[in-house]
């Protein structure tokens, strides 16, 4: 399995930024993607996910109404669309599979892993 992350950068306070994730290696139709945030001395925090059978999408209460995910199946890609950027937003981002249902929480219960990609917002 590989995940390829990519899309972050340096934007203001304000602007917006959209992260993909592109998986590969693997044949399976039931399966979940999410994006975790990881800042240093902290343990990965759950942000979103997204269930590539159906399509239902799940947030985390700090990014309702300003993240949207999204998937591109034929492509094998998730998407993270982040608007309202915020310096807390502040993170490396990591996006991670499992097969099976999304599950919101600990980052153990997912089964594998991006590179994670920088992003950083500045005030």
């Amino acid at each position: 399995v590989q995940l390829q992350a990519s899309g972050g950068g340096l934007v203001q306070s304000g602007g917006s930024l959209r992260l993909s994730c592109a998986a590969s290696g693997f044949t399976a139709d039931y399966y979940a993607i999410a994006w975790f945030t990881q800042v240093p001395g902290k343990e990965r925090e759950w942000v979103s996910c997204i269930s590539r059978s159906n399509g239902n999408t799940y947030y985390a209460d700090s990014v309702k109404g300003r993240f949207t995910i999204s998937r591109d199946n034929a492509k094998d890609t998730v998407y993270l669309q982040m608007n309202s950027l915020k310096p807390e937003d502040t993170a490396v981002y990591y996006c991670a599979i499992r097969f099976g249902r999304c599950v919101s929480g600990s980052y153990r219960s997912y089964d594998s892993w991006g590179q994670g990609t920088q992003v950083t917002v500045s005030s």
